[in-house]
């Protein structure tokens, strides 16, 4: 599947990463239909989270169906 990633500051990218699996029973996979970006996603592409790593999938503001 395809992910926005981050690389660094200011460097983000849409990478293929490996699909989604169910892990616990509780767990789901929501087709993702449309996404936005909040105030939360600027300080991640500005490296401002010490603890982002090279290939961290971002994206939090998602809209979907099962």
């Amino acid at each position: 599947m395809k992910a926005v990633c981050w690389h660094g500051a200011n460097d983000v990218r849409v990478d293929t990463v490996p699909d989604p699996k169910i892990l616990n029973p509780r767990d789901a996979i929501v087709k993702i239909t449309s996404t936005a970006i909040c105030g939360s996603d600027l300080h991640l592409y500005d490296g401002y989270i010490p603890t982002m790593q090279k290939g961290d999938i971002l994206g939090h503001e998602f809209m979907g169906k099962w």
